[in-house]
């Protein structure tokens, strides 16, 4: 009985800290990248920790383009803005995925 102060005291600490680890997973457990071609227009949708993101762009006019190197994100740029995707893909799978765009851009 002496030590059950001590060992609740732990107890509740460590409850406490496996609540805030479902919390901090709740907060990115949806994040995600979406792109998609809707008529003439190429949509980029990105969450992040509840934070929603939308670029839309003229597919004629895109530029798909690394960031910096080889296996650095993907910038999607046109008419003035930009959007960087390929965050969830792996970096060696970044050049297909590019790839993909370009060839969805150039059909239909």
């Amino acid at each position: 009985m002496q030590g059950a102060t001590l060992v609740l005291a732990f107890a509740g600490l460590e409850i406490a800290l496996v609540g805030l680890a479902f919390l901090a997973y709740a907060r990115h457990a949806t994040d995600g990248e979406w792109i998609s071609l809707q008529g003439t227009s190429l949509v980029v949708e990105k969450e992040s920790a509840g934070r929603r993101e939308r670029a839309e762009f003229a597919r004629q006019w895109v530029r798909v383009e690394p960031k910096s190197g080889d296996r650095s994100l993907i910038e999607l740029s046109g008419q003035g803005r930009s959007i960087e995707v390929g965050r969830f893909v792996r970096p060696e799978l970044r050049q297909v995925l590019a790839r993909e765009i370009r060839r969805a851009l150039r059909s239909a």
